[in-house]
């Protein structure tokens, strides 16, 4: 090879070094897929621990809590609030779960304070809200929370942490703050839980299995900035797995609620099986990154 054009040949060699050592050197940590794998399972009972749970910090020794129809309290569902999706719990021990009604402009978050008081903050819709909600996620600060609506989104809601931002108020609107824009469409999401500031699992009960090649994936996203309710953030989604759908019965399952409990690294997500198995081997499965 001529002089000069093995000079031409190392400078491009030279340059998509550089390139690609810029490239690693740039990526975010935050873009690359955790795995996750089953480690265990524990039956769901269906009328109490069949939309959601999670773990709670405070007071040291406390219980998981769960929902489902049979936990919620007469006095709401005869106001209407006939539904309670995944509920989560600051790091400070606010527990908070998610209503809805069949009808109207309103949805509700109904808190625990560590001292064992509730109180319902009623957000009223915005302009093209789904009257839906699905769950709830607080963020790791703890002064805001993302919550979710049913359906095919390309967003994910964030409100003040009722209760816990200081600019919440059981007699006042909760106003929505801002929102997590999605680089791709989610369908069906059932929960929400922060792995860290910036990182989400979600649980979609997507059927069609048309937007990431499978049913009932377990979803990542990774967020551009932990929300602050000021200014709207990005979010990276990834599709991890399917969740396991096994059953006695045939037929369709349904993804439910979801957790992280950070002081174990263990996940959990509850999948509700078909037919008459949902009262049978319902289950919450346990998972841990590898």
């Amino acid at each position: 090879m001529p002089l000069r054009a093995r000079q031409r040949c190392h400078t491009v060699l030279t340059a998509a070094v550089v390139l690609a050592a810029t490239l690693l050197a740039t990526a975010s940590p935050a873009s690359a897929a955790d795995t996750w794998t089953e480690v265990g399972s524990d039956r769901a009972d269906p009328l109490t621990e069949s939309q959601g749970l999670t773990s709670v910090e405070v007071p040291a020794g406390a219980a998981n809590r769960y929902t489902g129809i049979g936990t919620i309290p007469v006095d709401l569902s005869g106001r209407g609030w006939n539904h309670v999706g995944d509920p989560d719990a600051s790091y400070d021990g606010h527990y908070i779960e998610p209503y809805q009604r069949d009808s109207g402009t309103t949805k509700m978050f109904r808190v625990q304070s560590p001292g064992g008081t509730w109180a319902e903050y009623v957000h009223t819709l915005s302009s093209g809200e789904a009257l839906n909600n699905s769950w709830v996620a607080v963020s790791p600060g703890g002064q805001w929370m993302l919550a979710g609506e049913y359906g095919t989104m390309s967003r994910l809601l964030v409100f003040p942490t009722p209760g816990v931002n200081p600019g919440t108020s059981p007699s006042a609107n909760l106003p929505q703050a801002s929102t997590v824009r999605l680089d791709h469409a989610v369908r069906d999401v059932q929960g929400c839980d922060f792995l860290s500031a910036t990182r989400l699992l979600c649980s979609s009960d997507d059927p069609a299995g048309t937007l990431f090649g499978i049913t009932k994936p377990l979803l990542q996203i990774d967020l551009s900035a932990e929300p602050n309710g000021t200014s709207d953030v990005t979010g990276h989604v990834t599709a991890l797995r399917q969740l396991p759908l096994r059953s006695s019965c045939s037929g369709t399952f349904e993804a439910e609620g979801i957790d992280y409990d950070r002081r174990t690294g263990t996940l959990r997500v509850i999948v509700v099986s078909p037919g008459f198995c949902v009262l049978t081997d319902s289950k919450t499965y346990r998972f841990t990154r590898s």
